[in-house]
């Protein structure tokens, strides 16, 4: 596959979400299922051709047409989702949600049979077959290719935020890791992943592309899995660090304030002001600590040399952007709480039917 193309990039503020969910069956056990969704039978609209499979036949993904902003989100999320239930159900399966479904070990599932992940079990062998994560994925629209490397360079800062807020998997392989993101951890096992470093134009991050791929280091320019990357295919800035979401008003959040922030940055870039380069090695530390922590976390706040809790980042952040969703999904309960409390209070069973869609 050749690299992306700087002439992709052509529009501000457009929107996509791509969701990763698990395919389990009726007791909520994750089941190898996804190649049915995806080849045996036809999808209907809307995700007629927008439902592939992952890694593990027990994960697939789901993604949206492209939005013209994030008002048309909250509906197209909910209609993708309730179309994937319906379709899933229709053939014996049922359909879940979190970061790694807690009762997902590793060495129990297949995997898909593409030549694709074929190649990558080969070449990256232990990282990814422990691989059963999933993600939330969000592409905005960036109409010059300048512009998209300088905004995902500044958006780094904010990453351990949408982390800290979306953590969503504490289990991993049967047991509680003690992380609130343990999602991110084994993410991270795999190459090019991860808080990338800055790039300092379109140019040279068109020839890293080109170079990983000519020197056979990817199979294709899809496998630069950092948490944030300009997509030069589709012309977008993305943002993969979230945890796969079971409430659909959490990605509501996500979506308007990557939205918000993207279009912000933009604002910035185009005002001529200064790129702030973080060293990667303070922005790793603040991830560490939305992984570990979840919704209890702090960062350091390396600009002001101080500690600020998630709380205080969030109601910054809503208020600096006219904000209201990104403050509710603070407010509730969070996602790795949330599963550790009906496990221990309801049981393995519970946790599972928790999940479901």
């Amino acid at each position: 596959m050749s690299p992306g193309s700087r002439d992709a990039f052509q529009e501000l503020g457009t929107l996509g979400v791509e969701e990763e969910f698990f395919v389990v069956d009726e007791e909520g056990y994750p089941t190898a299922g996804s190649e049915d969704l995806v080849y045996e039978y036809e999808a209907p609209p809307p995700i007629t051709g927008e439902v592939d499979h992952e890694l593990f036949k027990f994960v697939l993904e789901t993604r949206t047409p492209k939005l013209a902003g994030p008002e048309a989100a909250p509906e197209a999320i909910r209609e993708m989702r309730s179309a994937l239930v319906e379709f899933a159900a229709e053939h014996g399966y049922r359909i879940a949600a979190a970061g790694l479904h807690p009762a997902a070990e590793w060495r129990l599932h297949e995997h898909a049979e593409k030549p694709r992940y074929k190649a990558q079990l080969d070449r990256i062998q232990f990282p990814q077959h422990r691989n059963t994560t999933a993600g939330l994925h969000l592409h905005v629209g960036i109409d010059d290719p300048e512009k998209a490397v300088w905004i995902a360079n500044e958006i780094r800062w904010y990453l351990p935020l949408f982390l800290a807020l979306s953590a969503n998997s504490p289990y991993w392989d049967g047991y509680d890791t003690g992380l609130a993101s343990a999602r991110a951890k084994i993410f991270e096992g795999l190459p090019n992943t991860g808080m990338p470093t800055a790039f300092d134009s379109y140019e040279e991050f068109e020839r890293f592309e080109r170079l990983m791929l000519d020197t056979g280091s990817i199979g294709d320019r899809g496998e630069l899995w950092f948490d944030v990357r300009p997509h030069s295919g589709i012309g977008t800035v993305e943002i993969r660090i979230p945890d796969a979401q079971d409430r659909p008003e959490h990605v509501d959040a996500f979506v308007e304030y990557a939205h918000a922030l993207v279009m912000d940055l933009a604002a910035r870039y185009e005002d001529g002001e200064s790129a702030t380069g973080f060293r990667r090695e303070f922005l790793d530390e603040n991830k560490w600590r939305a992984l570990r922590y979840g919704h209890d976390c702090s960062f350091i706040d390396f600009p002001r040399d101080e500690v600020v809790t998630l709380g205080e980042a969030v109601d910054r952040e809503c208020e600096r952007l006219g904000l209201s969703k990104l403050c509710d999904v603070y407010e509730a309960e969070s996602g790795a709480a949330r599963q550790r409390r009906i496990g221990e209070e309801d049981g393995a069973a519970a946790l599972r039917e928790a999940l479901i869609l």
